[in-house]
């Protein structure tokens, strides 16, 4: 899809990208392992909006048949911007998925959704064989919740029964996200609340027990899935 639209085409990304050199390095090592038919499950991010710029110049240069899958509109609308054509997973299955994160810890263990695109992004990398996680080196952690909340997509009505789920799970802090261009919370894309949580002891086990809260959509914890990290020195 091509949005003959001034709004699409002046889209940019809506934060200052730190660390843009870096992260551009990490963008052309994901370009390279692009095949012609690849399907690509696209993640979030400064680091995977810089990728799709590259991503648009090899499909022109190279006149590549390929396909993404996004995780959120932002990204639908850069691709859209970009020429790169769009799927999703009612047609296709992704070959493999590019995302970032927000916290890496030295099992690849992940806390992601920052962003708010949580429940997708792990809809996709789930679904996909190869998943290539793209991060600078500010994203490592010796132990996963030392920078960063685990977020947390609820059903808004499930909103005070999720909270004593929570606890009882080991939460010491949840905290509903706010919005910052809009009076009230953040809404996910797909119409839900997102809590903030702190854990003092983030366990292998805990990711399946918030999920397994009633009323829980998704948490940003990614513990034991298959991916690689690619890292962009800030050095």
């Amino acid at each position: 899809m091509n949005w003959n639209s001034d709004i699409i085409k002046n889209l940019s990304w809506a934060g200052t990208i730190n660390n843009r050199a870096g992260k551009q390095k990490v963008a052309d090592q994901i370009v390279s392992k692009i095949k012609d038919g690849d399907v690509i499950g696209i993640g979030s991010g400064s680091t995977v909006y810089l990728t799709l710029f590259a991503i648009a110049e090899k499909i022109k240069a190279e006149k590549l048949n390929i396909l993404a899958i996004p995780t959120s509109i932002e990204i639908s609308t850069a691709c859209s911007k970009l020429g790169i054509p769009l799927t999703s997973l009612y047609e296709h299955k992704p070959d493999w998925c590019f995302d970032g994160a927000d916290e890496v810890d030295p099992a690849h263990n992940l806390i992601k959704g920052r962003g708010g695109a949580l429940f997708k992004e792990k809809l996709l990398i789930s679904s996909s064989p190869l998943n290539y996680i793209i991060v600078d080196d500010t994203k490592l952690v010796d132990k996963l919740g030392t920078k960063f909340p685990v977020p947390v997509e609820v059903f808004p009505s499930a909103l005070l029964h999720v909270e004593e789920g929570l606890k009882a799970v080991g939460a010491n802090s949840i905290v509903l996200r706010l919005a910052g261009g809009k009076d009230g919370p953040v809404i996910t894309e797909n119409g839900n609340l997102l809590l903030d949580v702190h854990f003092d002891n983030i366990y292998n086990e805990l990711e399946l027990k918030i999920k397994a809260i009633t009323g829980v959509i998704e948490s940003g914890l990614f513990i034991n899935y298959n991916i690689e990290v690619l890292v962009a020195s800030n050095s």
